[in-house]
């Protein structure tokens, strides 16, 4: 391991600095300080659920961080908003905020929810569908491989949580 007194060796938690812009394509270019060009980067969250704002990768085409981001809050204006629209454009996880409805408490089932973006159907296969995960959030996964998100079981009204009761 590297000792202090290596001039070249810095932590993988520190942020260099850099620039975006897009490319003709529409895709990300990362220049490094030291001028090195990264075509086609990608953000990629640490932690999508629990900590969405902090621990962001910057990654290369062949899968190796160009850049890590421990908080997308420090970074200036322009470099944040492109980080945000390419997140935007790849992550889709919509959260539940009510079960309105569902076909028969047997998998398959259809389930009515209503979400963050509107209303939608999703079938559950099996109640191995339902991932707890940490404290009282869980997700959802259907038949086409959306993962939608309940932030918090204990927030959702009472009717979503006795139909969850159901399948838990």
């Amino acid at each position: 391991m590297p000792n202090d007194t290596n001039a070249d060796y810095a932590p993988a938690t520190q942020t260099a600095m850099f620039t975006l812009d897009r490319n003709p394509f529409g895709r990300l270019v990362l220049i490094a300080a030291d001028g090195t060009v990264h075509e086609n980067v990608v953000p990629v969250r640490a932690f999508p659920i629990s900590a969405p704002q902090g621990g962001i990768g910057m990654m290369s085409t062949d899968g190796h961080e160009v850049v890590w981001i421990p908080r997308l809050e420090d970074l200036p204006h322009a470099e944040r908003s492109m980080i945000e629209e390419e997140l935007a454009s790849r992550e889709f996880m919509p959260e539940i905020e009510r079960i309105v409805d569902v076909s028969t408490y047997a998998t398959p089932s259809v389930w009515t929810v209503r979400t963050d973006r509107g209303q939608t159907s999703l079938v559950l296969r099996g109640e191995e569908a339902i991932r707890r995960l940490a404290g009282s959030t869980l997700l959802i996964s259907d038949s086409h491989g959306i993962h939608y998100l309940i932030r918090d079981l204990t927030a959702l009204d009472k009717h979503s949580r006795k139909i969850l009761d159901r399948f838990l």
